[in-house]
Parts: C-alpha cells; sequence; structure tokens
C-alpha cells in the first residue's frame, strides 16, 4: 500500500522523466523554486499545475517538520 498521493504522484514524475523539470525551469528564470511558483501559480496549463503542486509539495514539508518537532 502506498504512503499516499504525494508518493504516488512523485514516483510518477520519475518514470516519466520530469522530475526536477520545475526546479529547472525555475533556474533558467533565475529565481528561486518558491519564487517562481508563486509567480506561475495562476498559469493555465502544464506549467500552472507543476506550480500548484511545488506550493502544495511545500507546505507538506513544513506540516511534516512541524510535526516531527523540527524547523
Amino acid at each position: 500500500m502506498s504512503k499516499g498521493w504525494m508518493s504516488d504522484e512523485s514516483a510518477r514524475e520519475e518514470k516519466a522523466g520530469t522530475k526536477g523539470s520545475f526546479s529547472r525551469a525555475a533556474k533558467r528564470a533565475g529565481e528561486s523554486t518558491s519564487e517562481y511558483a508563486h509567480e506561475k501559480a495562476h498559469a493555465s496549463g502544464k506549467l500552472g499545475k507543476r506550480a500548484r503542486m511545488a506550493l502544495m509539495f511545500a507546505k507538506g514539508r513544513r506540516a511534516k517538520a512541524r510535526h516531527s518537532g523540527r524547523r
């Protein structure tokens, strides 16, 4: 049994060979991944979907750190 949809999505990206594509796009734009995600979150198509997913993954990392006692 999988751990959740985030694990499934991460595995799907790796299998498709698109893992890291959003980070590379942000680097090309000369911005951090977070800045780029906030800027592109309302874009349509694949770019907007990746931006919103990056924001969700960041939110999940913050929540996990908060619950484990780390900051």
